[in-house]
């Protein structure tokens, strides 16, 4: 018999537990968030699963809304969410085309980052990814799915020789074998995330790690490997393990903002290099005594992962601006608004 309440195969930890207030012990119950749709938000609890209607104030900003993962507190009577939890990691990315802040989900404890053995391996990418990752601190594992494809998986391992703290499995997600090696990533309690571009197997993997039909899967196109979008809305599923795996759309643009540290954790190479520069001003180019270019020259270091580096550094500023820039003409507009507001209340009190 399985003894862990079902508040803890969810997720529930001390770090959420010591949010509450008396009142809020006696008054509300905690729930977690499982899918996150236009007019309603699916939780999951001591109680079982509910449905709860967005709207209120908790849900009127964007970038503070709940999220798939969000632990809510809600009132025991009414069933209306009080508030939300202070996160333990959150994942979110710059809205493609808009100047605000997209979230992805939660409080996730471990990422799978998704890429497969053909032509869709981008190692570049899997940087990107790999910055979000470590900027909301959780574990990492680099996945390369479709392995059976082809035998040859030298250029793979070569091409990953920069990232020798990543793990990396091959798997071949219709496997269940293959795919033993990253249950430690799912266990009882922890929440797993899958990243990665559609059409590289993470709906299939996802299947096979919760060890039934939970997701849909669809083939890719032969002409350049990229994949049919068969997941349509982020959610969190239950696995027979226990834990959660979280499943979310293939994306194609994931534009960082506010993530310095997680992209310099990524290039801690380059930063620990650029230390050793003769100048501090540095700029890693054509300056006598870099050694930055000293270990390009010497096969230490991919010229690439430096082109890489400095691209998202300068998105990282570039979003990260456009957000500040953002949010001030928001404050500058509510402040607006409520000063016509109270210019109209005084003017009817007159009257």
């Amino acid at each position: 018999m399985n003894s862990v309440s079902p508040l803890k195969q969810l997720g529930w930890k001390p770090f959420f537990q010591q949010q509450l207030s008396l009142d809020e012990l006696n008054d509300c119950q905690p729930v977690k968030v499982m899918a996150v749709h236009r007019s309603q938000i699916e939780v999951s609890g001591e109680s079982g699963e509910e449905s709860v209607l967005v709207s209120g104030a908790l849900f009127e900003d964007a970038a503070e809304r709940p999220t798939v993962g969000d632990w809510l507190l809600l009132a025991r009577e009414s069933r209306k969410p009080v508030r939300r939890l202070e996160r333990s990691s959150l994942f979110k990315r710059m809205a493609p085309g808009a100047k605000q802040v997209q979230l992805i989900a939660a409080n996730v404890d471990n990422v799978l980052i998704v890429s497969s053995c053909n032509q869709d391996f981008n190692l570049s990418r899997v940087e990107r990814y790999l910055a979000l990752v470590k900027e909301a601190g959780c574990r990492a594992c680099l996945v390369l799915t479709k392995a059976d494809l082809d035998e040859n998986h030298a250029p793979f391992h070569d091409a990953l020789k920069g990232h020798r703290d990543l793990p990396v499995v091959l798997v071949n997600a219709l496997d269940t074998e293959s795919v033993a090696p990253l249950r430690d990533y799912c266990r009882s309690g922890e929440t797993l995330a899958l990243l990665g571009s559609s059409g590289v197997g993470k709906s299939t993997l996802l299947n096979s790690l919760a060890g039934t039909e939970l997701a849909a899967t669809g083939g890719i196109r032969e002409d350049d490997s990229k994949g049919r979008h068969t997941t349509r809305h982020r959610a969190l599923y239950p696995i027979v393990d226990g834990g959660l795996i979280l499943d979310s759309p293939g994306m194609r643009e994931l534009a960082l903002a506010d993530i310095r540290e997680g992209l310099e954790a990524t290039f801690a190479d380059i930063s620990a290099l650029s230390e050793k520069c003769r100048f501090a001003d540095c700029v890693h180019e054509s300056e006598p005594g870099c050694a930055v270019q000293a270990a390009i020259e010497a096969g230490e270091l991919d010229e690439r992962r430096l082109h890489n580096w400095r691209k998202l550094e300068r998105e990282v500023a570039r979003n990260s601006k456009t957000l500040a820039e953002s949010r001030a003409s928001d404050r500058s507009l509510s402040q607006l608004y409520r000063s016509v507001q109270n210019h109209a209340r005084a003017n009817k009190n007159r009257t």
